[in-house]
């Protein structure tokens, strides 16, 4: 669970702790001193005749995160709760059900659950709406106290009240909390292929997925037939580790430039030379979930024609978020720059698509569970190159492949429809070389 800067929808794609008074101030002009009188007066005004006594700090802190509010929906004030919730999300443990959550017009909506976790096992999923804690309501209330709410000591039992767009009546869940460890890598190998899952870019991901490609060798005792990326669900973190993951599986190149409010400010990040998985075929498994530091990674990988995607189209978050330190324990976190792909794409609203296009019909809420991308968020920034994905999403056939149900997946041993297309179509595969072979006719296949 986090505040929503952690939540997966927005997560950091850079951060970095920079002292305020080292960045560019905004010049105050005639017209500011008159906006600043303004904001003055109403200030007062409140102050003064408000209906209830209200201290300074309340009337400040919401000025603040008023006016980052009205920005875009990833800048934010953060405060001594927030530091410490980026800590948990990044290098931390917590006693809590592993779900992360924000707030839309009062209601606490689910953005995705952490795998193997309570929630997860409960069967809670991206979407949800959670009403009722342990039978109170908490619409309305402030995010904070949902959260410390479903957070506790391990092994104690939480009830939530859950709505699912699509569904008739509320579920009520009962989980007992446990110690939520992050692992940011796990990997396995099936049927000779091996299976990277990366859940979040914490401080660790670059060097734990190069120790599962490590791992991954050494249990077959020699090269797998491919490699499996799953990034699906995984809103993102630093831009370092997106970085050094896309560099464990190229040779060389662009990773993602990215881009400030000047046309000269610009940074790009370069792969070494080393390609960790040897030339052998990869696949990146996305879904709506993928968003920021993993859409660097994907769109790395597909730019170079390293990998092929699979899935469905991305979140589509494509700004850089800074730490800018106001004192010891608060920050600005500010937008301050757009990122692009390899090829100059940039991924803001429309995401990245994928070059194989799989449903998840292994989930028996598919197709009518809606799905929320950045372009859903009010005061999302527009993708300035305003790519049009309808003509990606003309072609309406039904593969008939994709025609199974979830019953009948579960009978033929099949949990992840998704993972297990990827296997097989690994498997299909011959030789490197025919990654970029497979990948190119693939994304011409579905602008047709």
């Amino acid at each position: 669970m986090a505040r929503p800067l952690l939540q997966a929808l927005a997560a950091t794609a850079a951060i970095a702790m920079v002292p305020l008074a080292t960045g560019a101030m905004a010049q105050v002009d005639t017209n500011s001193y008159r906006e600043l009188d303004l904001f003055m007066d109403v200030y007062n005004r409140v102050k003064g005749e408000y209906v209830d006594k209200v201290d300074d700090k309340t009337l400040v802190k919401g000025a603040i995160q008023g006016m980052l509010a009205a920005l875009d929906p990833h800048s934010s004030y953060v405060d001594a709760l927030d530091f410490e919730n980026m800590r948990i999300q990044t290098e931390g443990n917590y006693g809590g059900l592993g779900l992360t959550v924000t707030q839309e017009d009062g209601a606490v909506k689910v953005i995705a659950p952490t795998e193997d976790t309570p929630a997860y096992r409960a069967g809670i999923k991206a979407g949800d709406y959670i009403t009722h804690i342990n039978g109170k309501l908490i619409f309305g209330e402030a995010l904070d106290d949902a959260i410390e709410d479903m957070r506790g000591q391990p092994g104690t039992k939480v009830t939530l009240t859950v709505v699912r767009p699509g569904r008739d009546k509320p579920m009520e869940l009962t989980m007992a909390r446990e110690i939520i460890v992050q692992k940011p890598v796990k990997w396995e190998v099936k049927n000779g292929v091996g299976i990277i899952n990366i859940n979040t870019f914490s401080a660790s991901t670059g060097a734990d997925t190069r120790a599962a490609i490590l791992a991954i060798d050494k249990s077959l005792g020699r090269k797998p037939t491919g490699y499996i990326v799953d990034l699906r669900s995984n809103g993102g973190g630093l831009l370092t580790q997106a970085i050094e993951v896309s560099d464990a599986f190229l040779e060389r190149g662009e990773i993602v430039s990215q881009r400030g409010r000047e046309k000269a400010d610009i940074e790009r990040y370069y792969a070494r030379a080393g390609d960790l998985a040897g030339g052998l075929p990869i696949i990146v498994l996305v879904d709506a979930g993928t968003a920021s530091a993993s859409e660097i990674v994907a769109g790395a990988l597909q730019d170079h024609h390293r990998a092929i995607v699979m899935g469905e189209r991305t979140f589509g978050k494509g700004s850089v978020q800074t730490l800018l330190q106001l004192g010891p324990a608060n920050a600005l976190r500010l937008t301050t720059a757009r990122y692009y792909t390899p090829s100059g794409r940039s991924v803001q609203e429309g995401g990245i698509e994928p070059d194989l296009s799989v449903p998840q019909i292994s989930d028996e809420d598919y197709k009518s569970r809606p799905v929320f991308r950045e372009a859903d968020l009010r005061r999302h920034l527009i993708n300035e190159a305003k790519v049009d994905n309808k003509v990606l999403e003309e072609d309406a056939k039904t593969d008939p492949r994709f025609a199974a149900t979830p019953e009948q997946l579960k009978k033929q041993g099949i949990e992840d429809f998704q993972l297990d297309y990827a296997v097989k179509t690994l498997a299909r595969l011959g030789a490197p070389q025919q990654v970029a072979a497979s990948a190119t006719p693939a994304k011409a296949a579905a602008k047709r």
